[in-house]
């Protein structure tokens, strides 16, 4: 990242390197995303901070530099949807004459800002948070990042085209029916809808107070996590709020079995193509070690309708009540509809939808006896702005068709990129959970997006980059090699406190860095006798490869002759090349050998294969 252009950006990890190293300062970022940001097209922002304003966080941060370590979000520059409180800042829930100027932050501004997070704007939404396609706004139609001509999703439609273009590095939308999965899926984006209550709703203006969740969107489920730890936290000024508590055994790094709803429930509103990237998603989440189980998707869609079908839309209208009464006008058509309908409810419609939902969600619930999670496609399908426009409440329907039960149920979803179609719009799927299971949910996720490998965003920064700067510890420092030493890279029982170790110490070596191959391998649980082995072997130029962990030893040169001595067929020693580039003599494996040898790669390591087995 070049100080002068240090846009467009990426995860979040990249960013706080550059500051680490010296190499840029939360003044100059902020500089360059004002400048950016003023020539941003696509209706994405409803309130952009001024310059001035910028500079005071930048320098308050710079003030504290040395108390970088102490600030998890240290200059990170981030964007909030325009229902959500930034103090001093309108809040107009994308409807001008509602506006009002808070005194106060929310809940989650406040806690990110107190970690070293720079606000830069407030986004655009479908007003009132009343809609899935982003098209429902006084300010504009926000334009989808890779087409401006399609739609970006709603109704956290600009919170996901500002990151998607690499304007900020993480943003905050709600998610109320799918409003943050939607348009992740549309702009290629990961969407996480926490446990609800889980992230405080306090200044957040509601759009169904009993349902809604603060959701986030980053361009990796580490950052989507990283986020949670910051932003989450009991609100006992929220009367929604609950602890964060996680539950069960973490499916996610380890076999697991999901649930695809049965093939004529799979709706794809006359998009060839994407089921035929629902299809690919199935076989990768089965290459992921995961066993697909066709369940009854009916109780889950039966739920769905209740969100607008039923007396849920009672709880839009006395979300603002007072300002429909008396300003119903200034609210705009679809929405106006939408809300107006809840004046037919009575109470006791109230209560017997209430009765309806606790029978679907006891059917429901028992999906979770025989699966970890649900896979199904974020959206069917995606629209153009204009056809929206033309079919506004049809074509909306559709694109909560796999989203609409989340919330009413209580469950946590997770959208992830899953690649693209012929006209270059993205594809997404979302995996779905009960409540608390959302570790488990983000760490499949980071499986997936890093078996896709897909570019981030729009903003064509290479996932590989990205993974290996989340996960690599330290660069492998090739300049600290001293004279008559040679280093070798290890990936099995020659690790740290493995059988074999002892080779290594034995010959004074000593560990150099904890790190990645590049992606260009796969590793192999080998056959035969104790200690176990792997293998690991480098994929061909048309293969899929995966990142490997890896440890990088450095031994004189006078004893590396009897170590490679001891090295049985069919490993030998060859050139490794690493995350970061660099190239190390390292464990390789003869092709052959595997032929019948299991492939772990999806496990990352040697280690974590071992502790899937259950041996230490």
């Amino acid at each position: 990242m070049s100080v002068s252009n240090p846009l467009p950006l990426g995860a979040i990890s990249s960013l706080l390197r550059h500051y680490a190293r010296s190499e840029l300062t939360p003044g100059q970022l902020v500089e360059a995303v004002h400048a950016f940001m003023q020539n941003d097209v696509g209706n994405a922002w409803i309130y952009k901070l001024p310059r001035e304003s910028l500079l005071g966080y930048a320098r308050a941060l710079e003030a504290r530099a040395g108390e970088m370590s102490a600030l998890p979000l240290y200059g990170i520059p981030f964007a909030i949807k325009d229902n959500i409180d930034l103090a001093g800042v309108p809040t107009t829930a994308a409807c001008p004459d509602f506006a009002y100027t808070p005194q106060q932050n929310a809940t989650v501004v406040q806690r990110l800002i107190d970690a070293g997070a720079i606000p830069v704007g407030k986004t655009n939404l479908d007003q009132f948070a009343t809609g899935l396609n982003g098209t429902r706004s006084p300010y504009g139609a926000c334009a989808n990042a890779f087409h401006p001509d399609y739609i970006s999703g709603g109704s956290s439609s600009g919170s996901a085209a500002a990151l998607a273009k690499g304007l900020v590095c993480f943003s905050l939308g709600t998610d109320t029916a799918g409003s943050g999965r939607v348009p992740a899926a549309f702009n290629n984006l990961i969407g996480y809808k926490p446990t609800r209550g889980w992230l405080s709703t306090r200044g957040v203006v509601p759009a169904c107070r009993s349902l809604d969740c603060v959701s986030i969107f980053a361009f990796t489920p580490a950052d989507a996590s990283r986020i949670l730890e910051i932003a989450a936290g009991y609100d006992a000024q929220d009367i929604y709020s609950r602890p964060r508590e996680s539950h069960g055994a973490d499916f996610g790094m380890q076999d697991f079995c999901f649930g695809v709803p049965h093939t004529e429930q799979l709706q794809f509103f006359g998009s060839p193509e994407t089921g035929q990237l629902f299809d690919k998603a199935v076989a990768s989440m089965r290459a992921l070690g995961g066993t697909a189980v066709e369940i009854d998707f009916a109780p889950f869609l039966e739920t769905a309708r209740l969100l607008y079908e039923g007396p849920w839309v009672a709880e839009r209208y006395a979300a603002i009540q007072q300002f429909f009464d008396l300003h119903s006008e200034q609210v705009i058509a679809p929405v106006r509809e939408i809300i107006a309908l809840a004046k037919r409810y009575s109470a006791a419609d109230a209560y017997r939808g209430t009765y309806e939902l606790r029978r679907l969600k006891r059917q429901a619930d028992q999906v979770w006896t025989g699966i970890d999670c649900i896979l199904t496609p974020t959206a069917g399908t995606i629209y153009t702005i204009q056809a929206m426009r033309q079919d506004p409440v049809r074509l909306n329907a559709n694109l909560g068709y796999y989203t609409n039960f989340v919330n009413l149920l209580d469950y946590a979803a997770v959208a992830v990129p899953a690649g693209f179609q012929d006209n270059g719009l993205p594809f997404g799927i979302t995996l779905v959970a009960p409540a608390g299971e959302d570790e488990s949910l983000l760490h499949l996720a980071g499986r997936l997006q890093q078996s896709y490998a897909l570019p981030l965003g729009a903003t064509g920064i290479p996932f590989r980059d990205e993974e290996t700067l989340e996960k690599q510890s330290r660069k492998v420092p090739q300049s600290e090699l001293q004279p008559g030493q040679v280093r070798v890279a290890v990936c099995g029982a020659h690790l740290s406190g493995l059988p074999l170790n002892g080779q290594l110490t034995g010959r004074d070596g000593r560990l150099v860095a904890r790190t990645l191959t590049s992606r260009d391998y796969s590793l192999y649980a080998l056959p035969g006798e104790p200690p176990q082995r792997p293998g690991l072997v480098r994929v061909e130029r048309n293969e899929q490869g995966s990142a490997i962990e890896v440890e990088v030893w450095e031994m004189p040169a006078r004893e590396f002759g009897s170590f490679v001595a001891g090295i049985p067929a069919p490993l030998g020693i060859g050139t490794i090349t690493l995350a970061d580039g660099d190239a190390v003599l390292g464990f390789l494996c003869e092709r052959y050998a595997v032929a019948d040898a299991e492939d772990i790669s999806r496990f990352g390591g040697w280690r974590e294969y071992l502790r899937w087995l259950g041996k230490p």
